[in-house]
C-alpha cells in the first residue's frame, strides 16, 4: 500500500514547521500533525540567533521583531557583551514566529490535520499517524514528548530539575542585546521583541513564582517599574530532557523532543533548526539511520558548552565570578558567545 505522504511531522511548532517545509523544498510530500492549534504561544526565551535567522531566511520565512546584536552577562553593576560577528540576530515573539511559519506552509500547500498523536504503528515501508500513512514521521511534539516515551527513548533525568518562566512588557528596549542577569539561584533574559515591548524570561529550581523569582533582580524590576504585562506568565520544565536515540525504525525526533540541556545559552531554536535541516537532508539521501550522527555532528558544540556552563555554575562562587573573568577575558566570552550564535 502507498503511503499518504512522503513524510508526516507530529508538533505544529517552531521546529516541527521548520522540518515541513524544508521538506517540501526539497521534494517531498508532507503533512503536519498538530494536536494544539491556537497561537502556539509557550514559555521561550524568543531570541534568534544568526544562524536560526538564516535558516529562515533560507526557508523563505522572514518574521517580524526587533535586531538583536550580541549577548550581554550582567551581575550587579557588572556588564559585559559580546557582539555576533556573523550577522545579526532577532528577537521575535513566540506567536509571530508560529504564524510566519504556518504561513509560509500554507503557501507552500502543506496541510495540517488537527490530532494527538501519543503512539505510532510501524511496518517495514510506513508509519500509520493517526488517520495517515507516512513513509517516515518526524517527531517533533515538544519538550515532554509523548512520541519518545512511547517509543521508550526516554531517559530519566538525576541532575537538578530547572524551570523556566516568560512575561513580556510595554517598555522600550534598553539594548539591542539579549541581557542575562545572574543571580545566585537563577538567571533573568530580556530580550527586545519589538520597538515598545521585550520578553522577560526568567530560569531557576522550583518552587519559585514569576514576581518572587524577579524580585531576586532589583536592576530589573528597576528598569520594569510602571511597564505594563502584555501577556500572561507561561512556565516550561524541568527544562532537561534526554532521550536515548533519535531514530527508531521510521520515526526520526527532531527539536526538543530530541533532547533538551538548558535554555541557559539559548541553543534550542538554532539546534532545532539544524537538525531539520539534516533530518531533511538524511530522508534525502535514503538514509534515515544516519541521522542520529548528523544530530550529534550538528549537536554536539551547543550541548557541549551548555553543559559546561550548567556544571561550573552550581557553584555559587563560580556564579560570582563569572561575570567579572568574562569581563577579564572578553575575547573568550565573545568566542564562546559566536559558537553558539
Amino acid at each position: 500500500m502507498t503511503a499518504d505522504v512522503d513524510l508526516a511531522v507530529v508538533g505544529g511548532g517552531p521546529v516541527g514547521l521548520a522540518t515541513s517545509i524544508a521538506a517540501q523544498l526539497a521534494g517531498m510530500s508532507v503533512a503536519v500533525v498538530d494536536a494544539r492549534g491556537g497561537d502556539g504561544d509557550k514559555a521561550c526565551g524568543e531570541g534568534l540567533m544568526p544562524t536560526s535567522l538564516a535558516a529562515l531566511q533560507r526557508w523563505g520565512v522572514d518574521p517580524p521583531g526587533h535586531q538583536v546584536t550580541g549577548i550581554t552577562y550582567r551581575q550587579g553593576s557588572r556588564a559585559v557583551t559580546a557582539l555576533f560577528t556573523h550577522g545579526e540576530g532577532r528577537g521575535v515573539r513566540r506567536t509571530a514566529l508560529v504564524a510566519a511559519l504556518r504561513e509560509r506552509a500554507a503557501a507552500l500547500g502543506i496541510p495540517t490535520r488537527h490530532e494527538r498523536i501519543t503512539s505510532l504503528s510501524q511496518t517495514s515501508t510506513q508509519v500509520a499517524v493517526g488517520s495517515l500513512t507516512a513513509r517516515y514521521v518526524a517527531v517533533a511534539d515538544g519538550l515532554h514528548s509523548p512520541l519518545r516515551r512511547s517509543l521508550s527513548l526516554e531517559v530519566a533525568s538525576r541532575r537538578p530539575a530547572r524551570f523556566g518562566q516568560r512575561r513580556h512588557y510595554a517598555v522600550r528596549p534598553w539594548s539591542d542585546t539579549v541581557e542575562v542577569t545572574w543571580a545566585d539561584e537563577g538567571e533573568a533574559y530580556v530580550t527586545p521583541v519589538a520597538e515598545h515591548e521585550v520578553g522577560v524570561a526568567l530560569l531557576g529550581g522550583r518552587g519559585a513564582g514569576f514576581s518572587q523569582q524577579l524580585a531576586r533582580f532589583p536592576r530589573l524590576v528597576e528598569r520594569l517599574q510602571g511597564a505594563q504585562p502584555t501577556s500572561r506568565v507561561r512556565g516550561a520544565g524541568p527544562l532537561r530532557q534526554t532521550a536515548s536515540a533519535r531514530v527508531a525504525g521510521r520515526a526520526l525526533l527532531v527539536g526538543d523532543a530530541a533532547g533538551y540541556v538548558d535554555a541557559l545559552t539559548g541553543e534550542g531554536m538554532a539546534v532545532g533548526f539544524a537538525s531539520a535541516e539534516a533530518l531533511v537532508a538524511c530522508l534525502a539521501r535514503g538514509r534515515p539511520g544516519d541521522y542520529e550522527q548528523a544530530w550529534r555532528r550538528v549537536s554536539r558544540r551547543p550541548r557541549l558548552l551548555t553543559e559546561g556552563l550548567l556544571a561550573a555554575t552550581r557553584s555559587r562562587p563560580v556564579r560570582r565570578a563569572l561575570v567579572p573573568v568574562a569581563a577579564a577575558v572578553p575575547g573568550v566570552f565573545s568566542g564562546a558567545v559566536n559558537a553558539l550564535a
